[in-house]
Protein backbone atom coordinates (compact mmCIF):
# COMPACT_ATOMS: atom_id res chain seq x y z
CA UNK A 1 0.00 0.00 0.00
CA UNK A 2 2.97 2.38 0.71
CA UNK A 3 4.69 1.60 -2.74
CA UNK A 4 1.19 2.69 -4.25
CA UNK A 5 1.15 5.88 -2.64
CA UNK A 6 4.19 6.83 -3.11
CA UNK A 7 3.53 5.80 -7.23
CA UNK A 8 0.99 8.18 -6.82
CA UNK A 9 2.72 11.08 -4.86
CA UNK A 10 5.48 10.77 -7.98
CA UNK A 11 2.97 10.68 -10.35
CA UNK A 12 1.46 13.98 -8.91
CA UNK A 13 4.76 15.38 -8.41
CA UNK A 14 4.26 17.79 -11.39
CA UNK A 15 1.22 19.39 -10.50
CA UNK A 16 1.91 19.50 -7.03
CA UNK A 17 5.60 21.64 -7.47
CA UNK A 18 3.89 24.24 -9.65
CA UNK A 19 0.88 24.59 -7.15
CA UNK A 20 3.34 25.11 -4.34
CA UNK A 21 5.92 27.45 -6.11
CA UNK A 22 2.31 29.69 -7.09
CA UNK A 23 1.48 29.39 -3.38
CA UNK A 24 5.27 30.82 -2.05
CA UNK A 25 4.66 33.52 -5.11
CA UNK A 26 1.18 34.30 -3.61
CA UNK A 27 2.60 34.32 -0.19
CA UNK A 28 5.33 36.25 -0.86
CA UNK A 29 7.76 33.62 1.14
CA UNK A 30 10.50 33.53 -1.90
CA UNK A 31 11.95 30.28 -3.47
CA UNK A 32 14.30 30.12 -1.22
CA UNK A 33 15.14 26.73 0.86
CA UNK A 34 13.52 25.02 -2.15
CA UNK A 35 16.38 22.88 -2.83
CA UNK A 36 15.58 21.18 1.23
CA UNK A 37 11.58 19.92 -0.28
CA UNK A 38 13.78 17.42 -1.93
CA UNK A 39 16.07 16.88 0.74
CA UNK A 40 19.36 19.07 0.30
CA UNK A 41 20.54 21.57 2.70
CA UNK A 42 23.45 21.80 4.91
CA UNK A 43 24.72 18.93 6.92
CA UNK A 44 24.24 19.00 10.62
CA UNK A 45 26.69 17.16 13.09
CA UNK A 46 24.12 14.75 13.84
CA UNK A 47 22.71 13.38 17.34
CA UNK A 48 19.73 16.21 17.73
CA UNK A 49 16.47 16.48 17.42
CA UNK A 50 14.34 16.85 14.17
CA UNK A 51 10.85 18.35 14.91
CA UNK A 52 8.59 18.79 11.71
CA UNK A 53 5.19 21.24 12.37
CA UNK A 54 2.97 21.57 9.25
CA UNK A 55 2.24 25.74 9.78
CA UNK A 56 1.12 27.97 11.96
CA UNK A 57 -0.56 26.60 14.22
CA UNK A 58 1.79 22.90 14.74
CA UNK A 59 4.50 25.74 14.75
CA UNK A 60 3.10 27.41 17.62
CA UNK A 61 3.00 24.17 19.56
CA UNK A 62 6.68 23.17 18.52
CA UNK A 63 7.80 26.30 19.87
CA UNK A 64 6.46 25.59 23.28
CA UNK A 65 8.36 22.19 23.27
CA UNK A 66 11.80 23.42 21.54
CA UNK A 67 11.95 26.87 24.30
CA UNK A 68 11.62 23.85 27.04
CA UNK A 69 14.29 21.40 25.28
CA UNK A 70 16.28 24.63 25.20
CA UNK A 71 16.03 25.00 28.56
CA UNK A 72 16.47 21.76 29.91
CA UNK A 73 19.09 18.59 29.53
CA UNK A 74 18.35 18.65 25.77
CA UNK A 75 19.56 22.44 25.52
CA UNK A 76 22.80 22.11 23.62
CA UNK A 77 21.76 19.49 21.36
CA UNK A 78 20.99 20.58 17.55
CA UNK A 79 17.23 20.75 17.22
CA UNK A 80 16.24 21.25 13.54
CA UNK A 81 12.20 22.36 12.96
CA UNK A 82 10.74 21.76 9.56
CA UNK A 83 7.68 23.18 8.07
CA UNK A 84 5.40 22.82 4.93
CA UNK A 85 4.55 26.77 4.25
CA UNK A 86 6.28 29.69 4.17
CA UNK A 87 3.94 31.29 6.64
CA UNK A 88 4.48 28.46 9.00
CA UNK A 89 8.51 29.25 8.41
CA UNK A 90 8.73 32.67 8.34
CA UNK A 91 6.29 32.44 12.32
CA UNK A 92 8.82 29.49 13.28
CA UNK A 93 11.85 31.92 12.67
CA UNK A 94 10.12 34.81 14.67
CA UNK A 95 9.65 32.36 17.45
CA UNK A 96 12.57 30.63 17.71
CA UNK A 97 15.92 32.54 16.16
CA UNK A 98 18.60 30.45 17.27
CA UNK A 99 16.63 27.39 15.58
CA UNK A 100 17.52 26.35 12.19
CA UNK A 101 14.35 26.55 10.12
CA UNK A 102 13.81 24.57 6.90
CA UNK A 103 11.07 23.29 4.40
CA UNK A 104 9.65 19.97 5.12
CA UNK A 105 11.05 17.43 2.20
CA UNK A 106 8.49 15.99 0.15
CA UNK A 107 7.08 12.66 1.28
CA UNK A 108 8.97 10.57 -1.19
CA UNK A 109 11.37 8.34 0.22
CA UNK A 110 14.23 9.64 -1.90
CA UNK A 111 13.18 13.24 -0.83
CA UNK A 112 13.41 11.65 2.97
CA UNK A 113 16.42 9.69 3.05
CA UNK A 114 18.25 12.80 1.81
CA UNK A 115 16.96 14.61 4.66
CA UNK A 116 17.89 12.16 7.03
CA UNK A 117 21.44 12.13 6.18
CA UNK A 118 22.11 15.70 6.20
CA UNK A 119 20.56 15.99 9.62
CA UNK A 120 21.21 12.44 11.45
CA UNK A 121 18.56 12.44 14.17
CA UNK A 122 18.47 10.40 17.09
CA UNK A 123 14.95 11.51 17.41
CA UNK A 124 11.95 12.53 15.30
CA UNK A 125 9.56 14.65 16.57
CA UNK A 126 6.36 14.83 14.32
CA UNK A 127 3.61 17.68 15.74
CA UNK A 128 -0.11 16.93 15.63
CA UNK A 129 -1.44 15.45 12.69
CA UNK A 130 1.49 15.26 10.41
CA UNK A 131 1.19 11.76 9.66
CA UNK A 132 3.11 11.28 6.41
CA UNK A 133 3.64 7.39 6.00
CA UNK A 134 7.44 7.50 3.96
CA UNK A 135 8.66 10.04 6.58
CA UNK A 136 7.77 7.43 9.44
CA UNK A 137 8.73 4.18 7.31
CA UNK A 138 12.40 5.81 6.37
CA UNK A 139 13.16 7.48 10.34
CA UNK A 140 12.55 4.38 11.22
CA UNK A 141 14.63 2.54 8.84
CA UNK A 142 17.00 4.93 10.04
CA UNK A 143 17.07 3.74 13.81
CA UNK A 144 15.42 6.75 14.33
CA UNK A 145 13.43 6.98 17.67
CA UNK A 146 9.94 8.61 16.92
CA UNK A 147 7.03 10.99 18.91
CA UNK A 148 4.08 12.02 17.42
CA UNK A 149 3.62 15.00 19.98
CA UNK A 150 -0.01 16.41 20.98
CA UNK A 151 -0.83 13.68 18.45
CA UNK A 152 -4.88 14.23 17.52
CA UNK A 153 -6.34 12.60 14.31
CA UNK A 154 -9.87 13.15 13.58
CA UNK A 155 -12.57 10.06 13.19
CA UNK A 156 -13.02 10.73 9.64
CA UNK A 157 -8.83 10.59 9.02
CA UNK A 158 -8.95 7.25 11.00
CA UNK A 159 -11.40 6.06 9.14
CA UNK A 160 -9.79 6.56 6.13
CA UNK A 161 -6.46 5.13 6.88
CA UNK A 162 -8.27 2.00 8.74
CA UNK A 163 -9.25 1.19 4.90
CA UNK A 164 -5.65 1.66 4.01
CA UNK A 165 -4.46 -0.17 6.71
CA UNK A 166 -0.80 -1.10 4.87
CA UNK A 167 -0.05 2.92 4.98
CA UNK A 168 0.72 3.83 8.37
CA UNK A 169 0.27 0.34 10.64
CA UNK A 170 3.57 -0.76 9.90
CA UNK A 171 5.33 2.17 11.25
CA UNK A 172 2.96 2.77 13.93
CA UNK A 173 3.46 -0.76 15.20
CA UNK A 174 7.08 -0.95 15.05
CA UNK A 175 8.40 2.08 16.76
CA UNK A 176 6.37 5.33 16.80
CA UNK A 177 5.67 6.31 20.30
CA UNK A 178 2.50 8.60 20.54
CA UNK A 179 1.87 11.17 23.37
CA UNK A 180 -2.34 11.94 22.08
CA UNK A 181 -3.85 14.89 22.94
CA UNK A 182 -7.19 13.22 23.95
CA UNK A 183 -8.51 9.60 25.20
CA UNK A 184 -10.43 9.68 22.04
CA UNK A 185 -7.32 10.12 19.98
CA UNK A 186 -5.64 7.35 22.04
CA UNK A 187 -8.32 4.65 20.87
CA UNK A 188 -7.89 6.04 17.84
CA UNK A 189 -4.04 5.20 17.29
CA UNK A 190 -4.75 2.22 19.02
CA UNK A 191 -7.04 1.30 15.99
CA UNK A 192 -4.57 2.15 13.91
CA UNK A 193 -2.26 -0.49 14.84
CA UNK A 194 -0.14 1.82 17.45
CA UNK A 195 1.24 -0.16 20.53
CA UNK A 196 -0.36 0.23 23.57
CA UNK A 197 2.85 0.58 25.47
CA UNK A 198 4.45 3.33 23.04
CA UNK A 199 0.69 5.20 23.81
CA UNK A 200 0.19 7.95 26.58
CA UNK A 201 -2.61 10.08 27.02
CA UNK A 202 -0.54 13.66 27.30
CA UNK A 203 -2.79 16.48 26.83
CA UNK A 204 -2.60 19.50 24.21
CA UNK A 205 0.81 21.43 24.16
CA UNK A 206 -1.22 24.06 22.95
CA UNK A 207 -2.52 24.75 26.85
CA UNK A 208 1.22 25.64 27.74
CA UNK A 209 2.04 28.14 26.25
CA UNK A 210 3.08 31.11 28.29
CA UNK A 211 2.23 34.48 27.22
CA UNK A 212 4.94 36.61 26.25
CA UNK A 213 6.04 39.04 28.96
CA UNK A 214 5.00 42.47 27.21
CA UNK A 215 2.06 41.26 25.03
CA UNK A 216 -0.72 43.19 27.53
CA UNK A 217 1.64 46.53 27.43
CA UNK A 218 1.75 45.87 23.32
CA UNK A 219 -2.00 45.00 23.55
CA UNK A 220 -2.75 48.13 25.37
CA UNK A 221 -0.67 50.85 22.69
CA UNK A 222 -2.72 49.00 20.12
CA UNK A 223 -5.65 49.91 21.75
CA UNK A 224 -4.58 53.44 22.57
CA UNK A 225 -3.95 54.19 19.03
CA UNK A 226 -6.41 52.02 17.14
CA UNK A 227 -9.63 51.97 18.90
CA UNK A 228 -9.35 54.86 22.62
CA UNK A 229 -12.43 54.12 24.45
CA UNK A 230 -13.99 52.17 21.53
CA UNK A 231 -15.54 48.75 21.56
CA UNK A 232 -13.03 46.55 19.94
CA UNK A 233 -13.60 43.39 18.82
CA UNK A 234 -11.42 40.87 16.57
CA UNK A 235 -12.40 38.16 13.97
CA UNK A 236 -8.92 35.79 13.75
CA UNK A 237 -8.00 33.72 11.08
CA UNK A 238 -10.82 34.12 8.65
CA UNK A 239 -11.52 32.19 5.86
CA UNK A 240 -12.39 32.56 2.30
CA UNK A 241 -16.53 32.83 2.87
CA UNK A 242 -16.38 34.01 6.78
CA UNK A 243 -15.28 37.66 5.99
CA UNK A 244 -18.62 38.62 4.18
CA UNK A 245 -20.35 37.40 7.29
CA UNK A 246 -17.97 39.16 9.70
CA UNK A 247 -18.75 41.96 7.64
CA UNK A 248 -22.54 41.92 8.51
CA UNK A 249 -22.57 41.30 11.43
CA UNK A 250 -20.26 44.37 12.08
CA UNK A 251 -23.00 46.43 10.04
CA UNK A 252 -25.50 45.09 12.05
CA UNK A 253 -23.31 45.98 15.71
CA UNK A 254 -22.53 49.60 14.09
CA UNK A 255 -26.34 50.03 14.48
CA UNK A 256 -26.61 50.00 17.89
CA UNK A 257 -22.96 50.41 19.00
CA UNK A 258 -21.86 52.89 16.27
CA UNK A 259 -18.31 53.73 18.02
CA UNK A 260 -17.55 49.52 17.46
CA UNK A 261 -14.28 48.81 15.90
CA UNK A 262 -13.37 45.27 13.87
CA UNK A 263 -9.97 43.91 12.93
CA UNK A 264 -10.46 41.50 10.51
CA UNK A 265 -7.34 38.79 10.24
CA UNK A 266 -7.30 36.96 7.18
CA UNK A 267 -6.08 33.30 8.03
CA UNK A 268 -3.27 33.41 4.93
CA UNK A 269 -1.09 36.72 3.25
CA UNK A 270 -1.67 35.71 0.13
CA UNK A 271 -5.61 36.46 0.17
CA UNK A 272 -4.92 40.14 1.87
CA UNK A 273 -5.75 42.20 -1.59
CA UNK A 274 -9.27 40.32 -1.34
CA UNK A 275 -10.60 40.62 1.73
CA UNK A 276 -9.08 44.56 1.79
CA UNK A 277 -11.39 44.83 -1.73
CA UNK A 278 -14.29 42.95 0.28
CA UNK A 279 -14.78 45.86 3.07
CA UNK A 280 -14.38 47.99 0.54
CA UNK A 281 -17.27 46.75 -1.32
CA UNK A 282 -19.48 46.94 1.40
CA UNK A 283 -19.17 50.68 1.76
CA UNK A 284 -17.60 50.30 5.53
CA UNK A 285 -14.55 52.70 6.13
CA UNK A 286 -11.60 50.66 5.87
CA UNK A 287 -7.83 50.60 7.28
CA UNK A 288 -5.05 48.71 6.78
CA UNK A 289 -2.10 47.58 9.20
CA UNK A 290 0.25 48.30 7.07
CA UNK A 291 -0.67 51.44 5.42
CA UNK A 292 -1.91 53.44 8.68
CA UNK A 293 -3.51 56.40 7.18
CA UNK A 294 -6.93 58.14 8.42
CA UNK A 295 -6.33 55.72 11.64
CA UNK A 296 -9.12 57.68 13.50
CA UNK A 297 -11.85 57.53 11.06
CA UNK A 298 -12.25 53.73 10.09
CA UNK A 299 -15.23 50.86 11.07
CA UNK A 300 -12.68 47.96 9.97
CA UNK A 301 -9.16 47.44 10.28
CA UNK A 302 -7.63 45.10 8.03
CA UNK A 303 -4.63 43.17 10.16
CA UNK A 304 -2.20 42.38 6.71
CA UNK A 305 0.70 41.73 8.82
CA UNK A 306 1.99 38.58 10.05
CA UNK A 307 2.68 37.62 14.25
CA UNK A 308 0.76 40.54 15.24
CA UNK A 309 -3.07 38.50 15.70
CA UNK A 310 -2.20 38.06 19.76
CA UNK A 311 -0.81 41.38 19.96
CA UNK A 312 -4.37 42.75 18.85
CA UNK A 313 -6.47 39.95 20.96
CA UNK A 314 -4.52 41.47 23.97
CA UNK A 315 -5.76 44.79 22.42
CA UNK A 316 -9.64 43.67 22.43
CA UNK A 317 -12.71 43.45 24.00
CA UNK A 318 -14.01 39.72 22.30
CA UNK A 319 -12.58 37.71 20.19
CA UNK A 320 -14.20 35.66 17.11
CA UNK A 321 -11.50 32.42 15.82
CA UNK A 322 -12.37 31.80 12.32
CA UNK A 323 -12.30 28.41 10.57
CA UNK A 324 -15.29 27.73 12.20
CA UNK A 325 -18.49 29.31 9.96
CA UNK A 326 -17.27 26.89 6.87
CA UNK A 327 -16.83 23.50 7.19
CA UNK A 328 -13.13 23.85 8.18
CA UNK A 329 -12.40 22.48 11.54
CA UNK A 330 -11.53 25.79 13.51
CA UNK A 331 -8.51 27.18 14.36
CA UNK A 332 -7.21 28.15 17.51
CA UNK A 333 -9.57 29.30 20.32
CA UNK A 334 -6.65 28.99 23.00
CA UNK A 335 -4.81 31.98 22.28
CA UNK A 336 -7.56 34.46 22.87
CA UNK A 337 -9.04 31.94 25.60
CA UNK A 338 -5.40 32.81 27.51
CA UNK A 339 -4.98 36.01 27.50
CA UNK A 340 -8.88 36.15 29.14
CA UNK A 341 -11.62 37.02 26.35
CA UNK A 342 -14.84 35.63 25.67
CA UNK A 343 -14.56 33.84 22.58
CA UNK A 344 -16.50 33.29 20.04
CA UNK A 345 -16.88 30.25 17.28
CA UNK A 346 -19.24 29.07 14.12
CA UNK A 347 -20.15 25.77 14.71
CA UNK A 348 -17.55 24.06 12.85
CA UNK A 349 -14.84 23.25 15.75
CA UNK A 350 -13.84 19.66 14.80
CA UNK A 351 -10.31 20.39 14.36
CA UNK A 352 -9.89 20.79 18.49
CA UNK A 353 -13.07 19.41 19.51
CA UNK A 354 -12.00 18.98 22.94
CA UNK A 355 -10.76 22.31 23.52
CA UNK A 356 -14.61 23.45 22.51
CA UNK A 357 -15.86 21.21 24.50
CA UNK A 358 -13.76 22.51 27.41
CA UNK A 359 -14.44 26.29 26.53
CA UNK A 360 -18.10 25.80 26.33
CA UNK A 361 -18.22 23.64 29.04
CA UNK A 362 -16.88 26.46 31.70
CA UNK A 363 -19.10 29.36 29.55
CA UNK A 364 -16.01 30.67 28.06
CA UNK A 365 -17.23 30.15 24.22
CA UNK A 366 -20.39 30.95 22.28
CA UNK A 367 -21.20 29.41 18.85
CA UNK A 368 -22.90 31.12 16.69
CA UNK A 369 -24.46 30.39 13.29
CA UNK A 370 -24.45 33.06 11.33
CA UNK A 371 -24.33 36.84 10.85
CA UNK A 372 -27.06 37.69 12.73
CA UNK A 373 -26.25 35.84 15.96
CA UNK A 374 -22.62 36.83 15.75
CA UNK A 375 -24.10 40.14 15.52
CA UNK A 376 -26.30 39.75 18.65
CA UNK A 377 -23.29 37.52 20.71
CA UNK A 378 -21.00 40.69 20.16
CA UNK A 379 -23.98 43.14 21.52
CA UNK A 380 -24.62 41.67 24.69
CA UNK A 381 -20.49 41.31 25.23
CA UNK A 382 -19.67 44.54 24.44
CA UNK A 383 -22.49 45.92 26.64
CA UNK A 384 -22.63 43.83 29.73
CA UNK A 385 -18.91 44.34 30.90
CA UNK A 386 -19.14 42.11 33.77
CA UNK A 387 -20.55 39.16 31.46
CA UNK A 388 -17.38 39.77 29.23
CA UNK A 389 -14.89 39.19 32.71
CA UNK A 390 -16.89 36.28 33.91
CA UNK A 391 -16.28 34.48 30.63
CA UNK A 392 -12.70 36.40 30.67
CA UNK A 393 -12.13 34.58 33.92
CA UNK A 394 -13.93 31.11 33.04
CA UNK A 395 -11.27 31.13 29.85
CA UNK A 396 -8.29 31.33 31.56
CA UNK A 397 -9.22 29.13 34.48
CA UNK A 398 -9.77 26.42 31.76
CA UNK A 399 -6.60 27.25 30.20
CA UNK A 400 -4.54 26.75 34.03
CA UNK A 401 -6.87 23.84 34.72
CA UNK A 402 -5.45 21.73 31.60
CA UNK A 403 -1.71 22.60 31.43
CA UNK A 404 0.80 19.82 31.90
CA UNK A 405 1.01 18.44 28.22
CA UNK A 406 4.91 19.84 28.60
CA UNK A 407 5.94 17.76 30.75
CA UNK A 408 4.82 14.22 30.23
CA UNK A 409 5.92 15.14 26.46
CA UNK A 410 9.49 15.93 28.15
CA UNK A 411 9.16 12.57 30.24
CA UNK A 412 9.53 10.06 26.69
CA UNK A 413 11.91 12.41 24.78
CA UNK A 414 13.98 11.58 28.20
CA UNK A 415 13.32 7.95 27.53
CA UNK A 416 14.05 8.19 23.81
CA UNK A 417 17.03 9.85 23.73
CA UNK A 418 20.30 10.40 25.89
CA UNK A 419 20.72 14.02 27.80
CA UNK A 420 22.80 17.04 26.74
CA UNK A 421 25.82 15.48 28.44
CA UNK A 422 26.85 12.83 25.64
CA UNK A 423 25.31 14.55 23.01
CA UNK A 424 28.00 14.90 19.94
CA UNK A 425 27.35 18.71 19.30
CA UNK A 426 27.71 19.52 23.16
CA UNK A 427 30.21 22.34 22.59
CA UNK A 428 28.85 23.34 19.20
CA UNK A 429 27.55 26.37 20.48
CA UNK A 430 24.48 28.05 18.47
CA UNK A 431 23.08 26.13 15.72
CA UNK A 432 23.80 27.87 12.14
CA UNK A 433 21.09 30.08 9.87
CA UNK A 434 18.18 28.75 7.82
CA UNK A 435 19.05 28.10 4.39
Amino acid sequence: MRRLYTLLLYLALPLVVPAMALRAWREHSGFAGWRQRFGFGPQRAGGGIWVHAASVGEVQAAAILIEALQGAEHRNREITLTCMTGTGRARARALLPLIEVRYAPFDLPGCVRRTLQRLKPQLLVVMETELWPNLLHEAAQEDVQILLASARISARTAGWYRRLSGLLQPSLRERVWVAAQSTADAQRFLALGASRERLRVSGNLKFDRRLAPQLAARGAALRARYAPGRPLWVAGSTQDGEEPIVLAAHRQLLERLPQARLVLAPRYPQRFDAVVALVQGTGLRLVRRSRPDSEDRFEVLVLDSLGELMDFYAAADVAFVGGSLMPIGGHNLLEPAAIGLPVLSGPHQFNSPDIARTLNECGALTTVTDASSLAAALLRLLSEPELRARQGGSARAAIEANRGALAGVLAIIERLVPTAASSPVAAAGSPSASH
